[in-house]
């Protein structure tokens, strides 16, 4: 990004002192240049993610935030996963973005795999993991339920509140940028306010979203009781998406409404994030983004 920015500066200075022609001829060069860096720099990327082993998950990610380890739920949801299915890993921050334009994604042993949900489907099928085993067949439909709910519309009320109430102030105060990044910070709260409009969630009004958010965590809270975990004494998947974005409710979203809700409404949500974050997350504030 600084290479880009640092180029464009140079594109416009020259611009000023020469005509279209230069300027295009110019512009194919340090194009040209770029693409080469661009995929040299891939290359050593991949060389370096393949020494990580065979069968090491390298997860790719954004950088950590400064209270949670990752600012993303489903970068959350996929590393909470991993601690909980003891699957080797390790996180990369280099390359954040995968094929699909989508955070996080993974390499392993040298193919790429992207979307929390699909990876997790993925990996439990090819290391014979079933974290819903001890479940009953009418559990394993509540949780799939539920987890399509955390992670469809929760998801979205909170990405309503984010960019649409706080225009992106709270999760600015999250993560780490460098000054460039956050230059562009209001070009990205544009995209996810546009995000929102399309699907939808964002042609509500605050009130409403909020109605429906508090819904949401009415019935996650009555639903896990006094349980250990949602589903009863055991964890799995559908704990990974509610620990992820309940815990990004309680260190990332302090000024929202919700923050008061789960933190002193419904405190057995607190409880289970704390217990949580406690078991799966010893090193948690290891993890976190340098002050």
């Amino acid at each position: 990004m600084a290479l880009a920015a640092l180029l464009w500066e140079m594109v416009r200075l020259w611009w000023s002192f020469t005509n279209g022609a230069v300027l295009m001829v110019f512009a194919a060069a340090g194009g040209l240049w770029l693409a080469v860096f661009y995929l040299s720099d891939r290359k050593k990327n991949r060389d370096r993610w393949q020494q990580a082993g065979r069968d090491v998950i390298v997860v790719h990610c954004l950088s950590p935030g400064r209270f949670t380890p990752n600012t993303s739920p489903f970068v959350m949801k996929l590393l909470t996963f991993l601690r909980l299915a003891r699957l080797p890993h390790l996180v990369d921050h280099e390359e954040p973005f995968g094929p699909k334009g989508k955070t996080p994604w993974i390499t392993l042993n040298g193919e790429d795999f992207t979307d929390s949900h699909l990876i997790i489907e993925m990996l439990s099928d090819q290391y014979n993991i079933d974290l819903t085993n001890s479940l009953t067949a009418e559990q394993r439909a509540a949780a799939k339920a539920f987890t399509v709910m955390i992670d469809e519309h929760v998801c979205w009320c909170l990405r309503a509140w984010r960019f649409g109430e706080d225009g992106g102030s709270n999760l600015k105060e999250g993560l780490s940028l460098p000054f460039y990044k956050r230059l562009l910070f209001p070009l990205f709260v544009r995209e996810q306010r546009t995000a929102l409009w399309h699907q939808g969630v964002g042609r509500h009004s605050h009130a409403a979203v909020r109605a429906m958010m508090k819904e949401d965590l009415l019935a996650l809270s009555k639903y896990l009781g006094d349980k250990p975990f949602l589903m009863g004494d055991t964890a799995c998947a559908v704990d990974c998406s509610m620990f992820a974005f309940l815990a990004n409710i309680l260190y990332n979203y302090n000024r929202s409404p919700y923050y008061a809700v789960v933190n002193e409404e419904l405190v057995n949500l607190r409880q289970y994030v704390e217990r949580l974050k406690s078991q799966l997350w010893p090193d948690w504030d290891e993890c976190l983004a340098s002050p």
